[in-house]
């Protein structure tokens, strides 16, 4: 066997490996809610005219979701806390996480804005910690899938579905 066709076969069983790998990471991301179809939805969207459209959006979507729970943070710091803001800014991260798909954070900023209805101070702080932990888990889940795709673009593989 020629050494350039055992290079192809371990090249191939490469990308076999990695593409086996990201459909089995994704469709656990789908099954313990992290993402819904929403997701797939802005999937759908990317093609090779934009192919880093989707890691652009979640950038931006990481991005905003920083800036806004800095403000919930300084918000609910005040000794009278202003409800009104409160409930503009969790109601930008619900509809901005349920945009993109980012299932169980959207259900924390859900469980955030009740809390913020009732003007629950104490209710309202227990729930920003959650939502900030829903929010890294759910960057650290996204940051794994770009990597994974990119380690299958790299290797010569196309992006499972496309």
């Amino acid at each position: 066997m020629s050494a350039v066709k055992l290079e192809s076969e371990t090249m191939a069983d490469v990308v076999s490996h990695l593409q086996k790998q990201l459909v089995d990471y994704t469709a656990s991301l789908f099954d313990e809610a992290f993402l819904d179809e929403q997701f797939n939805q802005l999937q759908q969207l990317q093609d090779e005219n934009n192919p880093d459209f989707v890691v652009e959006v979640v950038s931006l979507f990481f991005k905003d979701s920083e800036r806004l729970m800095d403000e919930l943070n300084k918000a609910l710091d005040q000794q009278t806390v202003d409800f009104k803001l409160v409930d503009k800014n969790i109601h930008q991260l619900k509809g901005s996480s349920s945009s993109i798909g980012v299932q169980r954070f959207q259900r924390a900023c859900i469980a955030f804005r009740d809390c913020s209805e009732e003007q629950n101070v104490e209710g309202c702080l227990k729930s920003l910690q959650h939502v900030k932990h829903e929010y890294f888990l759910v960057k650290n889940k996204l940051e794994t899938l770009f990597n994974l795709q990119k380690q299958l673009l790299a290797a010569g593989g196309p992006l499972p579905g496309k």
